[in-house]
């Protein structure tokens, strides 16, 4: 297997974390090239490392690759089409073959669940936002190795019909569908908002 640029600017020198942050891409194309379990494996363990209140570690992890890939895609072509009401089926044959082929878009894909409280102590919001925090770990290991990875929901992460099917309980959240793989386009130049118009500061002396 060729070794990557990244692969290879982190042998001789890793990135910081902050440069890992600010390196990082979602990258929606990506090649055949399906990723090794280890590599899997890697980005699964960084997310387990969250900060979770009350030490909840509410996150499950669901990893298809093969034609697991495109049994999904049937599903949720089914949960479309049954929530379309009664739109003619030739006004609809386009949108309903793209949601079939989405999740062949990448080699592999992770679902990122996050589990609904079963105690008094956690809060079903706090659950999602220790998943969500989970997630970004993993697209920053991700980036270290050389990965592409894009995070996608749309209305099958919402939808019942697509949980029964991923042994996800009804009212679990689908926190992320991340679609992993290696990059078929070059990673694109983005430019953050400067922190001066998202930042208010309260009591600050310098």
């Amino acid at each position: 297997m060729t070794t990557t640029r990244v692969e290879i600017e982190s042998i001789v020198k890793p990135m910081s974390v902050i440069e890992t942050v600010r390196r990082r891409r979602s990258i929606g194309k990506m090649t055949e090239q399906v990723p090794t379990r280890a590599q899997i494996e890697e980005i699964l363990e960084a997310a387990t490392h969250a900060p979770n209140h009350h030490r909840t570690e509410p996150w499950k992890f669901i990893v298809l690759a093969g034609e697991a890939r495109t049994e999904l895609g049937l599903v949720m072509q089914e949960a479309l089409l049954s929530s379309l009401g009664d739109i003619p089926l030739t006004q609809v044959q386009a949108r309903l073959e793209k949601e079939r082929l989405k999740p062949l878009r990448a080699p592999v894909i992770i679902t990122v669940v996050s589990e609904f409280p079963r105690n008094d102590e956690a809060l079903d919001i706090e659950n999602v936002e220790a998943t969500a925090a989970a997630v970004q770990n993993m697209l920053l290991v991700a980036e270290e190795l050389g990965l592409a990875v894009m995070w996608r929901t749309g209305d099958a992460a919402y939808n019942d019909q697509v949980k029964r099917w991923l042994g996800v309980e009804t009212e679990d959240h689908i926190v992320a569908f991340l679609y992993v793989g290696y990059p078929a386009i070059p990673r694109l130049e983005r430019r953050a908002t400067p922190l001066s118009q998202k930042t208010t500061w309260y009591g600050w002396e310098e």
